[in-house]
């Protein structure tokens, strides 16, 4: 019954008619991504909203007060604050993979700050997210009208990035919860890549292919997930099924200090894991008793990456501590992955095949679609050209038929009907300006239609091949993975192994090349491969390494802090570094010249007691300008600390020129910039301690002259010798003769007029070292110098332009081999043990050198 404008219904009928109504809006319009472009509605539309603006990534940045306005009165009428959270979220690193959105200011951090007032803050579009939205405007995917019916707006993008997974999403909607863990975009192209090749017989693709490729998730925020081995659990029930649950932990590791003890450092967080939260949590169960051995908590975190400091006191068990630290707080945690996405308009659960397969759909049918448009745009140019063409052949009488036409409608009309054109072809003669009558400008007309032509041949023919299709896309796949892939963040280690680790082991055993730059930048290599020099920023020291070792940076004045490697973040370009003085106390301004990593097992101990080699088998050994030289053990170096070491007392005339490692029994040589050199056993210096000032090496025979380079010999290379004009050599080293420390030694290299050695370096013909210059540097080769005896000339191994002279060579140092004892045997009856007299050959650095311990 009606009264009015109220009208009664059954009240259990209309509940259930607008929950259902509300509950269809949440899932499809609110809640869950659509599964081709991996975005929810508000995201695609605040991307499209910038792109509509002309918000590049190469404009200048725009407030996102506009952006949000733009949103809110266009395509999206709800509230403000809602659409700025989602906005700023796409402009946080810590929580995309891979960002939509380039914010300048403040967007939010991960201890949970918000975002500063969409007044103050700016943005622009991302590349990324630049390729999500690109040939929109060739009508490559469906567009429908907004919520007044006044504007379109795209029902998707056409998405080149497979933005579901690489991205993620989370999201609650009625009844179900969609929660997508993000992965590395190199990987998930690979497995899109493998697909296309298996397109025919993709039934037979398993999840376990798949994974071949893509490892499991990789968070923003890195940390380390725990595999099981447990089929019906983990990453394989989660790809193979849709749903599944993987343990997170964070990335913690050990750094020595100073008195015996030591300290945990957190670097990386588990995903969606509040920093500040976590801090306030270890301080509240250290407060309550629940954390014994913690000394000291503080966060170091800046700029250059999260440092979480945990101070553990001398007699703290940091395996029990870390333990206890994954047990209690949210260091680790578990993320439960539901692969819910919209696939034609309706809820599904995926499995990670089906994910992949929804994309490559979807690219192929806007792959398909771009076809179209460019040859519908192709020939319909063709077309036109056509005409213009025999408008041209016919010059004279199209002339004539338009100077005798009283309007254009009639020469338009007898124009069709002389040479049977087309309107669109009648037009575009009578639009084309006499420049074009230029017989230049027709061969350019002839020359475009043959260009059309070949156009309409090759798209018509991509349109008939499914195969031609399917390959396009594999080439914008493959250079989407050139441009945008990255290495993965978050390690994937097997939960039963993580399970038996000891603290020393969280610090992955891996080889890594460490830089330091002139400007005081360090940066670790990824992957262990050589560095390529920055070219405004010339290398001072570069230096393999194992991530368990320590990296002394020593000063011209003896100075020095150790770092473990393992901290020095990682990156591919060494002008990206992190300034040393961030990583430890040496200051900024002090003067560093060069580094050397001391391996781990210089350093350890068996069964609490120290082993031979840190005792006696590993030393560092450094040289001044003056010909000091000073030799120190390992175990007596500083260990990392608040405070500065000591390696050797410099006098104030004098000051540090080259260190290197040595193992006890080595010969060194020195060379000086005037071609004096000499060799002598390190044996002739005995070790002292960290305040010594060393003992002379060499009594240098002319006025002026210093030392400029000092190695320790391997019997079976050369040494590389150059002058600061360019001037070089390889000598064997053979033709070096031992002798006693403290002589005058033996010429290396006759030096002429005012030119002076600058560097020297010890190597084989086929390794690399860093040439530098007043104008840059290059990597070079040993084998670029011509061979020659001692006492020759160099010949030109650099060719330098008026004013630029060599200042300096470095080697790429390899790392040192250690020579460690075997661990004690146990003693039989009546026999001594013989434990100690067999030598262990320890090769980290590599591969190759792995396979030779073992076996």
């Amino acid at each position: 019954m009606d009264a009015g404008l109220i009208r009664k219904v059954d009240i259990e009928h209309e509940m259930q008619s607008a929950y259902l109504s509300y509950a269809m809006s949440v899932i499809v319009s609110r809640a869950l991504p659509d599964a081709r472009d991996g975005l929810k509605p508000v995201q695609r539309r605040i991307l499209y909203a910038m792109h509509d603006m002309g918000i590049r990534p190469d404009t200048p940045y725009k407030k996102s007060a506009r952006i949000v306005g733009e949103v809110l009165g266009k395509y999206h009428p709800h509230g403000d604050a809602a659409v700025y959270d989602t906005m700023a979220r796409l402009a946080q690193d810590f929580s995309m993979r891979y960002l939509l959105v380039d914010g300048q200011g403040n967007f939010g951090s991960i201890d949970g700050d918000a975002p500063a007032a969409m007044r103050y803050t700016e943005a622009r579009l991302h590349s990324a997210a630049a390729e999500m939205l690109d040939t929109i405007d060739k009508d490559t995917v469906d567009f429908v009208s907004n919520f007044d019916d006044t504007l379109t707006e795209p029902e998707v993008l056409p998405a080149s990035l497979p933005n579901l997974l690489i991205n993620g999403a989370t999201g609650i909607a009625v009844g179900m919860a969609t929660s997508i863990p993000p992965h590395n975009l190199g990987e998930v192209i690979e497995a899109l890549l493998y697909m296309l090749q298996q397109w025919t017989k993709l039934d037979d693709v398993s999840v376990e292919d798949l994974m071949k490729f893509i490892q499991g998730p990789d968070f923003p925020t890195g940390g380390v997930i725990l595999k099981s081995t447990d089929e019906e659990e983990g990453l394989a029930a989660a790809y193979g099924t849709g749903r599944g649950k993987i343990v997170v932990q964070a990335k913690v590791h050990v750094e020595e200090m100073e008195r015996g003890r030591s300290r945990l450092i957190v670097a990386e967080l588990p995903y969606q894991t509040n920093k500040s939260s976590l801090i306030e949590r270890i301080a509240e169960l250290a407060r309550d008793g629940r954390l014994e051995g913690l000394a000291d908590l503080r966060d170091e975190s800046d700029r250059q990456g999260m440092r979480i400091v945990i101070e553990l006191s001398k007699t703290a068990d940091p395996d029990k501590l870390i333990a206890a630290l994954f047990k209690h707080t949210p260091m680790q945690g578990t993320f439960s992955i539901n692969l819910l996405a919209l696939v034609g308009g309706e809820p599904r659960t995926l499995t990670l095949k089906q994910a992949l397969r929804v994309f490559l759909d979807h690219r192929l049918e806007v792959v398909k679609r771009r076809t179209e448009f460019d040859l519908a745009r192709a020939k319909e140019r063709a077309h036109i050209l056509e005409g213009l063409l025999i408008a041209l052949k016919h010059l004279d009488d199209v002339i004539r038929i338009i100077r005798n036409s009283k309007d254009t409608e009639e020469a338009r009309a007898r124009l069709m009907k002389r040479f049977k054109l087309s309107e669109l072809q009648t037009n575009a003669i009578l639009d084309m300006p006499l420049k074009r009558l230029a017989q230049l400008e027709r061969q350019k007309i002839e020359d475009e239609y043959k260009e059309k032509k070949a156009l309409i041949k090759h798209l018509e023919k991509l349109l008939a091949s499914p195969k031609l299709m399917r390959e396009v896309i594999s080439e914008e796949l493959k250079e989407l993975k050139r441009k945008y892939s990255d290495r993965r963040r978050t390690q994937i280690v097997d939960a039963s192994k993580r399970a038996s680790m000891k603290a020393a082991d969280l610090v992955p055993d891996e080889t890594a090349w460490v830089t330091l730059t002139r400007s005081g930048l360090l940066s670790r290599a990824y992957g262990g491969k050589q560095p390529k020099p920055a070219k405004d920023d010339a290398p001072r020291a570069l230096v393999q390494a194992n991530t368990r070792d320590l990296l002394y940076l020593i000063t011209q004045k003896g100075r020095t802090s150790a770092i473990s490697v393992y901290s020095i973040p990682e990156s591919d370009d060494p002008a990206n570094g992190t300034p040393f003085s961030a990583l430890g106390p040496l200051d900024s301004a002090a003067r560093v010249v060069t580094a050397v990593a001391v391996p781990a097992e210089a350093r350890t101990t068996t069964n609490g007691e120290e082993t031979e080699a840190a005792t006696t088998g590993t030393f560092l050994i450094a040289a001044t300008a003056k010909g000091m030289i000073k030799k120190i053990a390992a175990q007596d170096l500083p260990a990392p600390s608040s405070k500065v070491g000591e390696v050797m007392s410099v006098s104030e005339d004098d000051q540090i020129v080259s260190a290197g490692l040595s193992n006890g029994n080595d010969e060194v040589l020195l060379i000086s910039a005037l071609g004096q050199s000499i060799r002598f056993s390190e044996t002739e210096v005995r070790a002292m301690g960290a305040g010594a000032a060393g003992v002379q090496a060499i009594k240098l025979a002319k006025p002026g002259d210093v030392i400029v380079a000092m190695s320790v010999v391997d019997p079976k290379a050369e040494a590389f010798i150059i002058t600061d004009v360019g001037m070089g050599k390889r000598v064997p080293l053979k033709d070096f003769p031992t002798q006693g420390r403290y002589g005058v030694g033996t010429m290396a290299m006759a030096v002429m007029g005012k030119a002076k050695i600058v560097g020297a370096a010890i190597g084989s013909p086929n390794d690399k070292l860093v040439m530098m210059t007043k104008g840059g540097a290059r990597v070079g080769k040993f084998d670029e110098a011509p061979r020659r005896g001692r006492p020759a000339r160099g010949g030109t191994v650099i060719k330098l332009k008026p004013g630029d002279a060599v200042e300096a060579i470095l080697p790429f140092l390899p790392r040192l081999e250690v020579a460690l004892p075997e661990p004690p045997k146990k003693k039989s009856r009546g026999k001594k043990s013989e434990s100690g007299k067999q030598m262990a050959l320890i090769k980290a650095e590599t591969p190759k050198a792995k396979a030779k311990r073992r076996d």
